[in-house]
C-alpha cells in the first residue's frame, strides 16, 4: 500500500510542476503599499496591470471610511452564524434589494465569494433528469459546478452559435427522454480572452429551444452597459437572462457574490444552496461596505468613463504598435505572444526588473505549448503615462522574443 502523500514528490501538479523555480516571483508575488496603478514590488515601485480594480474603488476614501466606520461599530463577528439560522440583518436584505432593482431582477441573494458561490448555484439549478449546455471556455467555477452536477452536459464550442444549435438540439433529444429541463451557462465577458459572450444570439433562441440561461457578469457588472449593469445592458438582453450571477471581486473591489433572477428561483436558491446554508454570513462591515461600493458604482458613471479612456488608450497603443489583442471587447486586454515557458519567464523579469512593468502571464500547461498570453487589466486610476511606458517595454520584449534574445536556462531570480 502507497502512502498517500508519496505521490506529491513524484508529481506536482499541472501548474506546480514549476514551483522551485516560481514561487515568490512569477507565483504567489507579493505585492505592497497602497492598491493602485503603481504599487511595490521586491522593493521597487511598478505600473501594476493584474489587479480587477476596474472602477479604482479599492482605495475610494468613501469606501476606505464606509469600511472602517462599520469595522468600529460591528466588528468582524457580527452576524453569527449561516443567514438560514441566526445570520440574517437589515443590512444584508437591503443590499440585496438594492442588485436586484440595479440589474432588473425581481430579487438577488448574497454569496459569500464568487468561485464558490457559482460553482453552488450551477449544482442547486440542476438535477438528475435535466440537461446542462455550456461554452468551452467557461471558467473554472462554473466547470467545478458541473463536476457536481449529476445533469447531462454538452459543451458548445466557444461562441460558437452554430455548435450552440447542435449541442441545443442534442439537450432537447435528451430531455426528451429523461423529462428534465435545459439549462444553458455562458459568461458575459470571458476573462481571459476579455471577448463578451454572445448573450443576445443565445436569447434569441429562446423562441425555438426550451432554456433556462445562467449568466456569470463578474467581468461586465460595474464596467459594461450604459449604467454599468452588465453585458446583458449592454447588448439589449438583460430581460431574457434567467439566472444573473456576478461577483463582488472586480468592479467593486471587494469580498463577496450575487445572484439575482426571478422571486420564485431565488427564494429557491436561498432555502437549497448549500454554500450558503452551511457556511457563516457575510461580515457585516463587507456588507456595509458593499453598499457603498454599489452607491458609487451607481452615482459616479465618471469612474466608469475613466475607465473606459484607459482601455482604448491602452487598446489602441497596442493594436498601433502591431500587438495582437485577439477579439477583445471589454477593459480585459490579452495580448498573444509566441515562445516557450523559459523564454516566457525571462520575458517577465525583464518587463519587472528593466522596465518595471508588472502584468499577470499565462504560458503552457493552461494554454498550448509555444503560446504566450500577457494580460492586462486597466483600471480607471491607471494614466496615460503608464500606458505609454508600457509600450515601449512591451516593444522591447517582443524584439527580444522574436529574435530569439532571450537565454535558454530558466532565470535566477530572488
Amino acid at each position: 500500500m502507497a502512502d498517500l502523500f508519496e505521490k506529491f514528490t513524484k508529481n506536482k501538479g499541472s501548474i506546480g510542476q514549476y514551483q522551485d523555480q516560481a514561487h515568490g516571483y512569477f507565483a504567489f508575488p507579493r505585492l505592497e503599499g497602497e492598491i493602485g496603478n503603481r504599487m511595490i514590488f521586491q522593493g521597487k515601485e511598478r505600473v501594476i496591470w493584474s489587479l480587477n480594480n476596474y472602477l479604482g474603488l479599492a482605495n475610494h476614501p468613501e469606501v476606505r471610511k464606509a469600511d472602517a466606520d462599520a469595522a468600529a461599530e460591528w466588528g468582524l463577528a457580527y452576524p453569527m452564524g449561516a443567514r438560514m439560522m441566526s445570520g440574517n440583518s437589515v443590512l444584508h436584505e437591503k443590499l440585496e434589494q438594492q442588485l436586484a432593482k440595479f440589474v432588473l431582477k425581481e430579487d438577488a441573494f448574497l454569496l459569500n465569494y464568487g468561485y464558490q458561490g457559482m460553482a453552488s448555484t450551477v449544482d442547486c439549478l440542476c438535477g438528475r433528469r435535466d440537461v446542462v449546455v455550456y461554452d468551452a471556455e467557461s471558467h473554472a467555477c462554473i466547470l467545478d459546478g458541473l463536476r457536481m452536477v449529476p445533469a447531462h452536459r454538452y459543451v458548445f464550442k466557444h461562441n460558437d452559435i452554430e455548435d450552440f444549435e447542435k449541442q441545443m438540439a442534442r439537450a432537447t433529444k435528451m430531455t426528451e427522454e429523461t423529462g428534465g429541463g435545459i439549462l444553458v451557462i455562458t459568461e458575459g465577458v470571458f476573462g481571459m480572452a476579455g471577448d463578451q459572450g454572445k448573450l443576445k444570439e443565445i436569447c434569441a433562441l429562446k423562441a425555438k429551444y426550451n432554456f433556462r440561461l445562467l449568466v456569470d457578469d463578474a467581468h461586465g457588472f460595474g464596467t459594461m452597459g450604459a449604467t454599468g449593469a452588465g453585458v446583458g445592458e449592454e447588448q439589449g438582453c438583460q430581460d431574457e437572462i434567467d439566472v444573473y450571477f456576478s461577483t463582488f471581486a472586480k468592479s467593486m473591489a471587494s469580498i463577496g457574490a450575487f445572484v439575482a433572477g426571478d422571486k420564485e428561483v431565488i427564494n429557491y436558491l436561498r432555502y437549497n444552496l448549500r454554500s450558503q446554508i452551511f457556511a457563516k454570513s457575510l461580515p457585516m462591515p463587507i456588507v456595509v461596505g458593499n453598499i457603498k461600493r454599489l452607491e458609487l458604482l451607481k452615482s459616479m458613471p465618471e469612474l466608469r468613463e475613466k475607465l473606459w479612456a484607459n482601455v482604448h488608450l491602452l487598446q489602441s497603443k497596442l493594436t498601433e504598435n502591431g500587438f495582437d489583442i485577439g477579439k477583445t471587447d471589454s477593459p480585459v486586454t490579452p495580448v498573444y505572444m509566441h515562445g516557450g515557458v523559459v523564454e516566457a519567464s525571462h520575458l517577465i523579469v525583464d518587463m519587472r526588473e528593466n522596465f518595471n512593468i508588472f502584468c499577470s502571464i499565462v504560458v503552457y500547461p493552461v494554454i498550448p505549448r509555444g503560446h504566450i498570453i500577457l494580460r492586462l487589466i486597466p483600471t480607471a486610476v491607471h494614466t496615460e503615462q503608464d500606458v505609454l511606458e508600457t509600450i515601449e517595454a512591451f516593444k522591447s520584449v517582443k524584439y527580444k522574443l522574436e529574435n530569439k534574445l532571450y537565454p535558454t536556462e530558466f532565470p535566477t531570480v530572488v
